[in-house]
């Protein structure tokens, strides 16, 4: 990847903060991470928001390797430098990504003028989706004035800690014989992973995060979570997705399309000594599609099955089937450019690997509530209820509430295709 700094935003005067946000497109325990989203905005995106909204941020850098972080970046107000591969590998250091950008700002590279750099280095990872702007404003202005060298994003807890030497238990700040209540204990601190606030000439000399005279910045312990595994994801959108069951969330997209197998069935079936399949689909599931159907709003089931059931169950819906399909992204592009749709107003309902990319093609991608860790990681939504018992039900009850107030046409059966792979 050899793409130039692009032209971003002005650099306002008097603002002495660089924030500098490494995000590859590498990631081991969740993929593409850095593009998964919480309260429908990808951790990328609610990273360069949160710097933005610091008033102390002169101006915003993700470093990426990886074309459509990339794109979410500059979607968001951040400009962007290309992360050579020698130093977007999973061993390489958020340090060399920062000191690149510095190098190459600097330097003046891909055609923009030689820029100072401002006083102060802000490293911010995207791993922490609840950045406080008012947080991230106050380390920078302690680091500025000269109050710390270095300012770094920590949470308070009276925890008992305790540490493992060969096998042997022993505590950490306090003994077995006397375990002091929380309030007459001290607190000590956790690094968050937010931010690091650096003094620029002392990072660049030293090449570390860590240097002089160290401060810390206590945060909201509460929604001080860092991103590194599947679970952590879903916990992070449970923090901000509290819908009612009863009353579901409107979803305001133009088009549905969903998986078959583990999204309109439990992901089971009956085989008989033929070897003829036999699967279980709800009723409830029917009804939501046949009210989304007369709203005229176009549904699709894509499924790679070959089993003739996924055509019938479509044609028992009134709905268009494309099944047997390997590459369900090509297909998904190909029929949202035949029905005239934006790609970011589709929703997609998946529960397994092979969804993935289809997933990535929309601006809806949906799991169903045990859909497959990987799934849920790239979803913008997650749904309540499981494949075959009421997930279908669950989207058409959300996309009908999104357009509530809409003129349904006539309920007469509206007549769609079947395409067969």
């Amino acid at each position: 990847m050899s793409l130039p700094i692009d032209n971003g935003p002005e650099t306002p005067s008097g603002r002495p903060g660089i924030v500098i946000i490494p995000a590859r497109g590498g990631s081991q325990g969740v993929p593409l991470k850095n593009l998964a989203r919480v309260d429908g905005i990808t951790l990328v995106g609610r990273a360069v928001q949160a710097a933005l909204a610091a008033p102390s941020v002169a101006q915003v850098i993700v470093s990426t390797d990886h074309d459509e972080i990339a794109a979410e970046a500059r979607l968001h107000g951040a400009r962007v430098v290309a992360r050579p591969a020698e130093i977007a590998g999973g061993t390489a250091s958020s340090e060399s990504a920062l000191l690149h950008v510095l190098d190459r700002v600097e330097a003046g590279d891909g055609g923009l003028p030689p820029q100072e750099i401002p006083p102060v280095t802000v490293l911010v990872q995207c791993t922490s989706p609840f950045i406080d702007p008012e947080d991230l404003d106050t380390a920078i202005r302690r680091v500025a004035t000269g109050e710390k060298d270095v300012v770094v994003a920590v949470s308070e807890t009276h925890d008992f800690q305790w540490r493992l030497d060969d096998g042997v238990a022993s505590p950490v700040g306090h003994t077995t014989e006397y375990r002091p209540r929380r309030q007459e204990r001290a607190p000590h601190y956790r690094e968050t992973g937010a931010f690091y606030v650096m003094r620029t000439a002392g990072f660049r000399g030293g090449s570390t995060r860590f240097f002089g005279d160290v401060g810390i910045q206590p945060v909201a312990s509460e929604w001080a979570i860092e991103i590194d595994e599947p679970r952590d994801l879903w916990l992070a959108r449970q923090l901000v997705d509290q819908v009612d069951d009863a009353v579901p969330a409107p979803l305001d997209v133009d088009a549905l399309v969903t998986d078959f197998d583990g999204v309109h069935t439990d992901d089971h079936a009956f085989v008989d000594q033929d070897g003829t399949e036999q699967v279980r689909v709800s009723r409830g599931d029917g009804m939501g599609v046949a009210r989304l159907r007369r709203t005229g709003l176009p549904i699709l089931i894509l499924s790679t099955e070959t089993n003739k059931v996924v055509a019938s169950r479509a044609d028992k819906l009134k709905v268009q089937v494309m099944h047997g399909v390997d590459d369900k992204a090509s297909a998904l592009r190909a029929w949202i450019t035949e029905q005239g749709l934006d790609p970011a107003r589709v929703a997609y309902v998946g529960n397994d690997v092979n969804d993935l990319g289809a997933m990535a093609v929309v601006g809806w991608p949906v799991a169903v509530a045990d859909a497959r860790p990987e799934v849920k990681a790239q979803a913008r939504l997650v749904l309540s209820r499981e494949g075959g018992n009421g997930a279908v039900r669950e989207i058409c009850d959300r996309i009908l509430a999104g357009r509530q107030g809409e003129a349904a046409p006539s309920t007469a059966a509206v007549q769609t295709p079947v395409v067969t792979g």
